[in-house]
């Protein structure tokens, strides 16, 4: 059974075969993941079609067409043991070869006999033998070979023979192409303000363990922000809306995306109809999403259509920063990190925790008063944030 890259959508046409979860020749089952290719949109995981032993025919890093052959199962097949060494350290007779393993081997010249194996039972695999040699080889007494000591370090060296370079994945070429695209194709603006966050934290203390109990997730500071943008999007809708050519496009939904870290990169899953969801809904479409991640399941479908976008900077400690549009919509909030500063209230200074806010907006639609507007709406809801946890 071939093992094809899958279609992932109308404008992908190849992927990075990013990394095999199996080495070649070793025994897989039915549904079990096999590899994560990644494209400019998404990673993914290949799962198995079949139980069967695995060979791998394109090695991790390789740049793949949709539909291409990546690897072969031989259904019913069981992986081969390599023998254990002789006690007096000669090696015994090599385990068997893959196909693919043998034309590759054939074409470099190499005889897979000198090359350390690490596959299961010391199976000589494709990536060993695309190394070239560079893992240690076995003398007939079985000990490796000497590694002779580094040169020292030459000072006068060219720094350029002091660097790695690795290629862009296709998801970082995507991030870096679509923020590029807003610096040049918008007028972008950055607003700023500072939101009280007690209020809010009270009542997630309050809450937080009757709403675990109840929902099964925990109550963040997310939610409340998704509901007061919903609200001050309802009120500025022009922040809710896109440009289209020479049109604008105003969207009477609310889909709000959410941008969250990944080891690849950041992604913005879409929570769709964002106003008809309770907090537990929406803290449960978050954890969902992360959890999808983690483990490369979410969709293309999952990136797609979203009118406005949250970005929490304050869970890596940011305190303040710009966040950038994500084409076509025309706003996006950026969240910091919460701070304990004195503030004035009521002509007394006192500690309070607070959050700076930014939205970062399209000129082109959105003017000045609209902008600040909403921003001072956001901050409204969630400094008296009880009318929105009521109705949630």
């Amino acid at each position: 059974m071939e093992i094809k890259v899958p279609s992932v959508g109308e404008s992908v046409y190849e992927a990075l075969l990013g990394k095999w979860l199996k080495k070649n020749g070793e025994a897989v089952r039915k549904d079990e993941p096999v590899c994560e290719i990644e494209t400019d949109k998404i990673t993914m995981e290949i799962n198995a079609e079949a139980d069967g032993v695995l060979t791998i025919m394109a090695p991790e890093g390789a740049t793949v067409k949709i539909g291409a052959i990546i690897g072969i199962i031989a259904e019913g097949r069981v992986a081969a043991e390599a023998p254990a060494p002789a006690e007096t350290g000669v090696p015994k007779e090599a385990p068997p070869l893959s196909p693919a393993v043998r034309k590759l081997a054939q074409e470099k010249g190499i005889s897979p006999e000198t090359v350390q194996g690490t596959g299961r039972g010391g199976r000589v695999t494709v990536d060993d033998l695309l190394k070239g040699g560079e893992q240690p080889q076995l003398f007939a007494s079985g000990a490796p070979a000497v590694t002779p000591a580094p040169p020292p370090i030459d000072l006068k060296e060219p720094a350029e023979e002091r660097v790695t370079r690795t290629p862009m994945t296709p998801i970082r070429k995507r991030i870096a192409e679509r923020l590029l695209a807003a610096r040049q194709q918008t007028a972008m603006l950055t607003t700023f303000n500072e939101a009280d966050l007690g209020r809010v934290m009270e009542l997630r203390k309050k809450h937080k363990e009757h709403f675990q109990k109840k929902h099964g997730v925990s109550l963040g500071f997310m939610s409340f922000f998704v509901k007061a943008c919903v609200e001050a999007l309802k009120e500025f809708p022009a922040v809710n809306a896109a440009i289209d050519g020479n049109d604008i496009v105003h969207h009477h939904y609310y889909h709000i995306g959410i941008a969250i870290g990944a080891e690849k990169g950041l992604v913005v899953p879409v929570i769709r109809d964002a106003d008809r969801l309770s907090f537990a809904g929406i803290e449960a479409a978050i954890a969902g999403f992360v959890e999808e991640i983690k483990t490369n399941r979410l969709e293309l479908s999952d990136l797609q259509g979203g009118t406005f976008s949250i970005s929490n900077g304050g869970v890596y400690g940011s305190l303040l920063s710009t966040p950038i549009l994500n084409p076509p919509q025309s706003g996006v909030l950026g969240m910091h990190a919460v701070q304990e500063r004195p503030v004035v209230r009521d002509g007394q200074i006192v500690i309070r925790p607070m959050m700076y806010l930014a939205l970062s907006y399209d000129h082109r639609i959105i003017d000045g008063r609209e902008a600040v507007g909403f921003l001072k709406k956001v901050k409204e809801y969630v400094e008296e944030p009880e009318e929105l946890f009521l109705e949630g």
